[in-house]
């Protein structure tokens, strides 16, 4: 099992937009999205959900583009796959 995280990372405008490319084409044609965070890569299901979040508080706003998924353990996804 992974170690808990939670990073928030900039990046300037071209890798942003370069990376929203890469969901919106992965959402598109129904891939699982790949993406390198803070020198971790991260694979994104297919069955991820997706929302937007928007929070106002003390003068500042924020847009969050979120994507959710449950982990499983390796082994548990391997036993579902042998029953089936």
């Amino acid at each position: 099992m992974k170690e808990d995280r939670d990073i928030e990372k900039t990046y300037p405008i071209n890798e942003f937009v370069d990376k929203l490319r890469r969901l919106a084409d992965c959402l598109e044609t129904g891939q699982r999205f790949d993406i390198q965070i803070a020198g971790e890569r991260i694979y994104v299901p297919v069955r991820a959900t997706y929302n937007i979040e928007h929070e106002r508080e003390d003068g500042e706003e924020e847009i969050e583009f979120q994507i959710k998924w449950t982990t499983k353990d390796k082994e548990d996804e391997d036993k579902a796959g042998a029953s089936e």
